[in-house]
């Protein structure tokens, strides 16, 4: 059996930098104007059924057989407002510097269209960046795209940081967990769940402090050697 754990490099002023930037995002008072939104993707391998199942009896629930056939696998974007309590899902093809694009512009355009910026909390993948966005669209429309983005990435290794990841945690858990054929029904599914999610519309409130970090997590911070010419 391996257990699983969290690395958290010793003596890194980068990891250091990011994971205070990400708890200053946090833990400001929330602006309306500019709500933070945290965004993540993730993948669901498709499989249909290969023998039909057996529907459900009295007592016994449906029963599926052990042999599926392989549909390729879609990708998931998943983005949650923590202090609104709210969260949008929605799948694709692919997981290329195009399909972020789209998806930033789904979120200013479709998702937050009367917020003036996103303050967008994401991790280090390399398609997460501006320049995504010239790359799908011409340049008068990647820079007012750009111009409602705030990006702030969590350090290498600081999942535990961020709070998308958390919910794609939860969606496995709560949704993805069985057999799925195809995108269309994946996209029902995900429509299914983020309904359910955001009638409860329940707030994430993040309550690890700055002050906490340097008195927990004080082996992260580089040791600053007194200065001789002092």
């Amino acid at each position: 059996m391996i257990q699983r754990y969290c690395i958290r490099p010793r003596r890194d002023a980068a990891y250091a930098a990011a994971m205070e930037n990400v708890i200053a995002v946090y833990t400001a008072p929330p602006d309306p104007n500019r709500p933070v939104v945290c965004f993540d993707e993730g993948g669901k391998e498709l499989r249909a059924d290969q023998r039909q199942r057996r529907p459900p009896r009295p007592g016994q629930p449906a029963q599926e057989d052990y042999a599926f056939v392989r549909r390729g696998v879609a990708n998931l974007f998943v983005a949650v407002a923590p202090h609104l309590g709210t969260r949008f899902l929605w799948s694709s093809a692919r997981r290329t510097a195009v399909d972020f694009a789209h998806a930033m512009r789904h979120l200013v355009d479709d998702c937050f269209p009367d917020a003036e910026q996103l303050v967008l909390v994401l991790d280090n993948l390399n398609t997460h960046t501006t320049a995504a966005l010239y790359t799908a669209f011409p340049p008068a429309e990647a820079c007012r795209i750009a111009s409602r983005l705030d990006f702030h990435y969590t350090p290498k290794h600081g999942s535990w940081m961020h709070l998308a990841e958390v919910e794609l945690a939860a969606l496995q858990r709560m949704c993805l967990n069985q057999r799925i054929a195809d995108r269309a029904t994946l996209d029902r599914y995900l429509a299914t769940y983020v309904a359910r999610r955001n009638a409860e519309a329940k707030p994430i409130r993040w309550r690890f402090t700055l002050e906490e970090a340097r008195s927990n997590l004080h082996t992260v911070y580089p040791i600053i050697e007194p200065d001789k010419h002092d």
